[in-house]
């Protein structure tokens, strides 16, 4: 916590409570916030640009996502990482990721597909030079953005919060990972059946990529 110092200044038109917890809910994704780690709430103000309560409501959501735990009188902390934890996460992802891809195939708006063009063309300029920080954040942004797409809040809360939990999982197993690009680049595809409007293609890819990212974690357990 102590090496971000840089104060943030919430965006126009996003409350304090929503900024904190949009802010602390990607530190404790990416793992910048370690699993175990104390949640310091005067250093999170501090960084963030925001008093006690908007940090408070942000860790009472974040709580009820998995991603902090509160103990009497100990405190708040980052919720341990557990390898246990991938096969259900995995049951509840490969359910609704491939219904999720394909809702967002048939309803994705023009706007939402100008988006996706958008990222499609960043994610062809290529990521050799990507370290492994930039490649994660870039298949975070790709998946909320192909969530967006399913115009349904409920489902895409469902989605990223399974996603970010799965994310915390890849994170720790990074430094023994070959081929992040690889896994990232299989988005291209994807984000061109749900442009073109191909349900069907878009719900096979996310089913295979889901898949995909079980198996290399399990490979290496």
């Amino acid at each position: 916590m102590s090496r971000q110092t840089k104060v943030e200044a919430p965006p126009a038109g996003r409350s304090l409570a929503e900024h904190a917890y949009l802010a602390i809910r990607d530190r404790l994704v990416m793992l910048d916030i370690r699993p175990g780690e104390p949640i310091n709430e005067d250093e999170l103000g501090n960084v963030l640009g925001v008093g006690r309560t908007p940090i408070r409501e942000a860790l009472k959501r974040l709580e009820s996502e998995r991603l902090v735990v509160a103990y009497h009188r100990r405190g708040t902390f980052a919720t341990e990482v557990n390898i246990s934890d991938l096969g259900h996460i995995s049951e509840v992802r490969r359910n609704l990721e491939p219904f999720a891809a394909s809702a967002a195939a048939e309803r994705a708006t023009a706007t939402d597909r100008a988006a996706l063009a958008s990222l499609l063309e960043e994610l062809e300029a290529g990521h050799a030079s990507a370290d492994s920080g930039d490649l994660l954040r870039m298949d975070l942004k790709l998946h909320r953005a192909i969530y967006n797409c399913v115009q349904n809040p409920f489902l895409m809360d469902t989605l990223i919060r399974y996603d970010n939990l799965a994310t915390r999982i890849w994170c720790v197993f990074l430094p023994r990972l070959s081929g992040m690009a690889g896994h990232v680049n299989e988005h291209g595809p994807l984000l061109k059946a749900v442009i073109a409007g191909d349900a069907s293609r878009a719900a096979d890819l996310t089913l295979g990529h889901v898949v995909g990212f079980e198996q290399a974690i399990r490979a290496l357990t």
